[in-house]
């Protein structure tokens, strides 16, 4: 009797049926608990928290992190680079984990929510799985990704993009990278190990705060991502000639300053004159010698664009950068633009992922809206390898990387809510 009643448990453990994925849902006052808790690493007297990458009070959450994957049920590893891997195993040897996670170190006088609710909402959907006893056929992988505001490292040594020229880069902390992934419990001499191959994954998803106003603005509850946009970086150089303000005539002038200034107007105007949904920025400039009685010799401006595609940044780039050669030669100095290495590719999602993510939207009632993400992800890099998808939920007055960073306890589990019903998905689906 024992050996035909094991092959029936085993089927009737596997999967979840439709109507039963209809009603399981996340426990929401878990899951806030859960982000209130990860706040107390890093907790400062004013209230507010601090929790960079390589800091003491990342290494108590992350082994905090450790500990409740562990109490899971989870098989916990930590890579080369310092990624947090839980793994709970499915009924199908044969097929590839779906991941999801995010990251829990935070920008110098940041807030809760950015990159946290991924990852705590990633321990409440294991959590919610093993009280319903539902098995998946795919294995799940939870993934904490370690400074993802300081370079995304994690998820860069995933794709295979991290170089040893990015150890010697210092944080706020006072440690360099290569320091602080020993220091989280990696290993710099093995980084190559953290590499993922192209297809070692079905699906990695990521739910994240929208750290921008649309959705709130739109009173709609969900955002599926479409892409990730690609940045360019550039230092524009203006040089001139610096002389004594009181003596040298306005119309005899090279002021690096004023010609830098039309630049600045003409990034404005040019971005805005394409069609689309590109930004262009100016963000930082820097006179020389400063003085207030000497008209600028030399100014360093930045630029930078970003764009869902490749070809519209290097139009907009084009359109800024003839603007600008027009601006020098007027204003009698010279310019020259230089590419930086802090460059990303655009990355877009998964189209079949993303339809799974409406879908599931729409089965929980949910209103919801197609958008691109203005800012980088971990998703980013791991796109480079796997499929993937992202979930936007509201973000309080569009404020992010911020204390008062805020989204309501409602908006995160309907967000976790998605991730849960699109990974059961597309464990029935994907092959």
């Amino acid at each position: 009797m024992k050996s035909v009643l094991f092959p029936l448990l085993a089927i009737l453990c596997i999967g979840i049926t439709t109507a039963q994925q209809s009603t399981i849902k996340v426990d929401q006052d878990r899951l806030e608990d859960r982000i209130f808790k990860l706040a107390e690493f890093g907790l400062q007297e004013n209230g507010e928290t601090e929790r960079v990458a390589f800091s003491d009070a990342d290494i108590e959450a992350r082994n905090w992190v450790i500990q409740t994957l562990k109490g899971l049920e989870l098989e916990v590893q930590v890579d080369a680079a310092g990624n947090i891997i839980g793994t709970r195993k499915g009924t199908d040897t044969t097929k590839k984990p779906i991941a999801f996670g995010s990251h829990i170190d935070r920008v110098p006088n940041g807030g809760n929510y950015d990159g946290c609710l991924g990852s705590m909402a990633a321990l409440e959907i294991i959590e919610i799985l093993n009280e319903n006893k539902v098995s998946t056929q795919h294995p799940l992988e939870v993934i904490i990704f370690p400074n993802e505001e300081g370079g995304v490292m994690g998820s860069r040594a995933m794709a295979g993009n991290l170089g040893k020229s990015a150890f010697p880069i210092v944080n706020a902390t006072g440690y360099s990278m290569g320091e602080g992934i020993v220091r989280i419990g990696g290993d710099t001499t093995k980084i190559e190990s953290a590499k993922r191959e192209k297809g070692s994954l079905a699906a990695f998803l990521e739910l994240h705060i929208e750290q921008g106003g649309k959705l709130e603005k739109e009173q709609l509850d969900i955002g599926v991502v479409e892409g990730i946009v690609g940045l360019n970086w550039w230092d524009v150089v203006f040089t001139g000639f610096a002389n004594h303000a009181g003596t040298t005539p306005m119309n005899a002038r090279q002021d690096a300053l004023l010609a830098a200034a039309k630049y600045i107007v003409a990034v404005n105007e040019i971005t805005n004159s394409f069609e689309g949904t590109q930004v262009g920025t100016v963000g930082r400039i820097k006179a020389e010698p400063g003085a207030p009685n000497v008209i600028p010799g030399k100014v360093v401006a930045s630029l930078e664009i970003r764009d869902l595609s490749s070809e519209v940044i290097q139009k907009v780039y084009n359109a800024i950068k003839e603007k600008t050669e027009e601006i020098a030669e007027a204003s009698n100095v010279s310019v020259e633009f230089l590419p930086l290495d802090t460059t990303a590719e655009p990355a877009l999602t998964d189209t079949k992922i993303q339809k799974e993510i409406e879908s599931s939207a729409k089965a929980l009632g949910l209103s919801y809206q197609y958008m691109p993400s203005g800012a980088g992800h971990d998703a980013q890099d791991i796109s480079r390898f796997a499929p993937v998808g992202m979930i936007f939920v509201p973000s309080k007055g569009g404020i992010s990387h911020s204390p008062k960073e805020f989204t309501s306890a409602e908006d995160m589990a309907n967000g976790a809510n998605v991730l849960l019903h699109t990974i059961l998905s597309l464990d029935k689906q994907l092959d």
